[in-house]
């Protein structure tokens, strides 16, 4: 179980994942690894994955959810969110598999490329994004899946 708590007045604003980013705007958005890696990435900043469904990039979610699967091959209470702020540049929306840019976007000057949900690329149906640049986000903080009930807020924050 995941909990997230309120970035208070004056956050950047989280859309639901079923509305398009729009071009040049900030939006809070979710990356799901291991307890190293999100502390690496805490530490030095985020590097371009250099494959995936969507290319090069760094893959994020505005979906919570999204996040906190992964990495898929460890078991729940071993994966941390690392939250972050993305200005998301120009965005190019990818919603079939062999969309002609699926892989090149960036090539056609796009920043971000966006996966809606429910639109057959992800098995899980919920959304995807992936940066190009790194540069482009900014880590708030980690969170950690409950525990137990003592934690305060039910998550850790760094």
């Amino acid at each position: 179980m995941w909990a997230e708590d309120d970035l208070g007045p004056g956050a950047p604003p989280c859309l639901e994942s079923y509305s398009a980013p729009v071009e040049g705007k900030v939006y809070i958005m979710y990356h799901g690894t291991s307890e190293v890696a999100a502390e690496q990435i805490a530490e030095e900043g985020f590097i371009q994955s250099s494959k995936g469904m969507l290319g090069r990039g760094v893959y994020l979610s505005r979906d919570l959810e999204k996040a906190s699967r992964y990495p898929l091959n460890l078991p729940e209470d071993q994966r941390v969110i690392v939250r972050v702020m993305v200005d998301v540049g120009k965005v190019k929306k990818i919603d079939y598999q062999g969309h002609p840019m699926q892989k090149t976007w960036h090539d056609h000057g796009y920043d971000t490329a966006w996966c809606p949900p429910d639109c057959g690329m992800v098995p899980s149906g919920l959304e995807e994004d992936c940066v190009w640049d790194p540069e482009r986000i900014t880590v708030i903080d980690l969170i950690h899946p409950e525990q137990n009930e003592e934690e305060e807020n039910g998550c850790r924050l760094f």
